[in-house]
């Protein structure tokens, strides 16, 4: 992570994620549309997740099913809260900013559609804008630029001209103040910094990134898609493996799902040894130590907790240290009760807290044809792999 000037206390993420998206083809909100396995809207919470207290969202008003299918992995990044936006961006923005805490000292409006923002643009933005109040990241334009007039056009000098990005960084009361006015006199804008220049602020300009495109086109997608899946040099492979004894007045809890029996599983927390063996395939995988080191059985705070929580936060460590799950297979060793009715309810549990379809995940269950502890009843022991791949 890179290192910033200033903590991430006070500091906010505004994420204009409500647009409808038109033009790039789609049949729903883009910031929702998985690029190489990870939508938008979450790599762009992940970037932000090491240099911001929380975050809000701003959805479009049929969005709400697709923000609940990556709230856990949401969750898992940061503090976040959703706002369901207006009907264009300014309004968006606005209803936005009402939701953020008024303690709030730096605003980050950051477009969903810009997924591959750096840490080093993000810390350039905000430690600029603790200066000077305001900032803009911004690339030069490569190609060249022409202003059509009638049959005529003139052509425009490419070192007079810069291509604006986000994030847009700027001190909160003057962002406040900026939007407060634009309602006051009925403005409307596509973008923020023109609203505090409009209020007479100076709006700072700092490198923007030309690896942070914005996806608007379905030509984007395509290329955005193929240039970040996971190769086979950037995939990574990890096994974990859990047993717990069965014990009376114990739910017992497998992949989230509490399956009937006379029996459960004793542990500290809920005991689910699916998910505790998938947490440290996906630790190995990484190689950030195992389920122990993270969420030890010594610390109070996880007592009786549910598993499957843990596998949210543990999700939520592997984005911020730059991996994204990519698959998981999960095998479940129980001589009673009979597991298969409730394996594809258990594989959707599982596929919610990694962020992924549930294609990508598969659980199975066995007996040991009642040989050693298993077979005995005395436990069930679950396996796990996973692979992850480089965000």
């Amino acid at each position: 992570m890179i290192a910033t000037e200033i903590g991430k206390a006070g500091r906010w993420l505004l994420l204009a994620a409500a647009g409808r998206g038109v033009r790039s083809g789609l049949s729903r909100n883009k910031a929702f549309e998985p690029v190489a396995g990870v939508c938008p809207a979450i790599r762009c919470l992940a970037a932000f997740s090491g240099f911001v207290e929380g975050a809000v969202v701003v959805i479009g008003d049929r969005d709400m099913p697709l923000w609940e299918s990556v709230a856990p992995v949401a969750r898992s990044l940061l503090p976040v809260s959703v706002v369901v936006g207006g009907d264009t961006r300014t309004q968006s923005i606005a209803r936005g900013l009402v939701a953020i805490p008024q303690n709030a000292r730096l605003i980050a409006v950051h477009d969903a559609a810009r997924p591959f923002v750096t840490p080093e643009v993000i810390s350039r933005c905000f430690n600029t804008a603790a200066e000077c109040g305001a900032v803009v990241p911004a690339v030069m334009v490569s190609d060249t630029i022409i202003r059509l007039s009638g049959d005529s056009c003139d052509a425009l000098r490419r070192d007079e001209l810069r291509a604006v990005q986000t994030p847009q960084v700027f001190e909160a009361a003057l962002l406040r103040e900026a939007y407060r006015r634009a309602e006051e006199e009925g403005i409307d804008a596509t973008d923020d910094a023109a609203l505090v220049r409009a209020i007479g602020h100076t709006v700072a300009v700092t490198e923007g990134d030309a690896a942070n495109i914005k996806l608007t086109l379905p030509n984007d997608f395509a290329l955005a898609g193929r240039m970040r899946t996971p190769d086979e040099a950037h995939t990574f492979t990890g096994f974990g493996m859990d047993a717990h004894r069965l014990a009376p007045d114990r739910r017992l809890v497998l992949c989230g799902v509490t399956v009937p029996h006379t029996l459960g599983l004793l542990g500290h927390s809920d005991a689910d040894a699916a998910v505790h063996a998938l947490i440290d395939a996906l630790l190995g995988a990484a190689r950030m130590g195992d389920i122990g080191r993270w969420f030890p059985d010594t610390d109070p705070s996880y007592k009786d907790i549910r598993s499957i929580l843990l596998l949210e936060r543990t999700v939520g460590e592997l984005y911020r240290a730059g991996f994204m799950p990519v698959y998981a297979d999960i095998t479940i060793a129980a001589q009673r009760p009979k597991l298969a009715p409730y394996v594809l309810e258990m594989a959707d549990n599982v596929a919610r807290a990694l962020g992924v379809s549930s294609e990508f995940v598969n659980v199975k269950a066995t007996t040991t044809e009642r040989m050693g502890y298993v077979g005995r009843e005395e436990g069930i022991a679950a396996y796990a792999i996973a692979a992850i791949g480089k965000l």
